[in-house]
């Protein structure tokens, strides 16, 4: 229903006219209120209940619609109908966030910024769940409740802890690629606008022979880069804590649309086993000169949500959300999201989250059996909610979304397999040595201004021997500078 729609008589939630919106009965002038005033309690009982749970992580966000269109053939690598030829275009919903912040958090912080989009295909939505940055932390999900508790507030303090973030991180190494990323000078994004995305993990396309390929997304700001410094961003944040928010919603109003040049990194599935890194781990990327970045599509964002609360606190994206022709991939952290994203939103908005108008496909319908519940609109009527059956409910189509992966050996808790080239340091450090000079010292100093903080010399000097063994430089430097600060 459009706002422009909703005139005449104001009406209790039931449909009543309410006759008068300013005053509640009351037994005489100036006497107790009534139970019995219909209007005053249910207003009142309707505030308490207007907020859901918030997101765990990425509770603080914006987001806009907009329309991805195809730009380049890659029918011989996927079978995806919304991908199926050039100039096709198909609508998104694109919403950014922030990671560790509260809702009420300012946007222009140190953080990883939420990348998650829903493409509403013929086929199903497709949700392609990232960041802007091409890795993360950590590489298994069994870890990732452990390290979101870093970031959080202290279950004694009530704060965040440079204790618990850096005892972490020097525990677990693999985050110093990451690490690297989130405190150089991409770290606070000037706005959602002018940075890019990510899907991040590993994703399967096959195509109709069923040849299987794994790929990696890239969306490649058409505005450029634009960062914040640390200082630019406390002052930023003081001013306008709704900054990101406010920037991409005033850019659409005036029609400055924001774009992204949507790319690809494509290897041929034969190729993993013997790549040098393990392409499924998300510390790691594949860098550009093995898999160098096609061109696929642009990406454009024309319309802002006419309800915050509806479309962007209420829209849930789920990695399992693929259509025909794309699937997952053994990559360990997307393997535990596939189930953690869908329950986090079956908890928190509820079990027929996907019905709502942001979350219900757009360009087809659901046609499942699943059924009650909260949220529960009768959409089914009275048709059979089970399958097989033979008064006409829909049926299955016996082909699968995605290709099988052959797996071999026992079951148990196991790491992930190592490549040739693969450790924690490697890539960190030649992210490190990429930098301008006046880029690492910006590095630098984000990093010992966060690290001096802790109180304990060993989680410091833990901290510091992981960027050594990224860059004899890096950690040389570095722990210089924590040294001057911690005296």
């Amino acid at each position: 229903m459009s706002v422009e729609s909703i005139t005449g008589p104001l009406t209790t939630e039931s449909g009543a006219p309410v006759g008068d919106n300013q005053n509640s009965e009351t037994a005489g002038i100036g006497g107790p209120g009534l139970i019995q005033d219909q209007l005053l309690i249910e207003k009142l009982a309707h505030f308490n209940r207007e907020r859901i749970p918030e997101r765990i992580v990425h509770a603080r966000g914006a987001g806009a619609y907009g329309t991805f269109t195809v730009t380049a053939d890659v029918t011989k690598y996927t079978r995806a109908k919304f991908l199926s030829e050039v100039g096709k275009q198909t609508e998104t919903f694109l919403r950014f966030s922030t990671v560790a912040g509260n809702l009420g958090s300012a946007d222009a912080v140190r953080d990883p910024r939420g990348f998650a989009l829903k493409f509403y295909t013929e086929e199903g939505n497709y949700d392609l769940v990232g960041n802007n940055t091409p890795v993360f932390f950590i590489k298994d999900a069994i870890k990732f409740p452990d390290f979101i508790h870093t970031q959080k507030r202290d279950p004694y303090t009530g704060s965040q802890e440079a204790d618990n973030v850096w005892d972490f991180w020097g525990l677990s190494p693999e985050a110093t690629h990451q690490v690297t990323w989130l405190f150089g000078d991409r770290g606070i994004p000037a706005s959602y606008r002018h940075m890019n995305g990510y899907g991040s993990h590993t994703f399967q396309w096959n195509n109709e022979a069923g040849e299987v390929f794994w790929v990696k997304y890239h969306f490649k700001t058409d505005q450029g880069i634009k960062n914040l410094t640390t200082s630019e961003a406390a002052e930023t944040s003081g001013l306008d804590p709704d900054s990101h928010q406010r920037d991409l919603r005033e850019s659409i109003e005036r029609g400055d649309f924001p774009s992204w040049t949507v790319q690809v990194q494509i290897m041929p599935a034969a190729e993993a086993a013997n790549y040098r890194f393990n392409p499924f781990d998300l510390t790691k990327v594949w860098p550009h000169e093995d898999y160098p970045p096609i061109e696929i599509g642009k990406l454009e964002l024309n319309r802002n949500p006419q309800n915050i609360f509806a479309e962007v606190e209420q829209s849930v994206f789920s990695p399992h959300h693929f259509v025909p022709g794309i699937g997952p991939s053994p990559d360990k952290m997307l393997q535990g999201r596939l189930f953690a994203y869908g329950d986090a939103h079956r908890y928190r908005v509820g079990i027929n989250a996907d019905h709502l108008p942001v979350n219900r496909p757009h360009a087809t319908e659901a046609r499942s059996h699943g059924r009650d519940g909260v949220l529960y609109d009768g959409r089914h009527g009275g048709q059979k909610n089970y399958e097989p059956n033979s008064f006409g409910g829909p049926v299955e189509t016996g082909r699968p979304l995605w290709q099988p992966v052959a797996v071999t050996g026992p079951t148990g808790e196991q790491a992930a397999p190592s490549h040739a080239e693969d450790d924690d340091f490697v890539q960190a450090g030649n992210l490190y040595r990429l930098m301008a000079e006046d880029e690492k010292e910006r590095l630098i100093d984000n990093l010992a201004g966060f690290i001096s903080q802790v109180s304990r010399d060993d989680i410091a000097q833990r901290a510091i021997e992981n960027f050594r063994k990224a860059d004899a430089d890096y950690g040389k430097r570095l722990e210089a500078a924590v040294q001057a600060l911690r005296g």
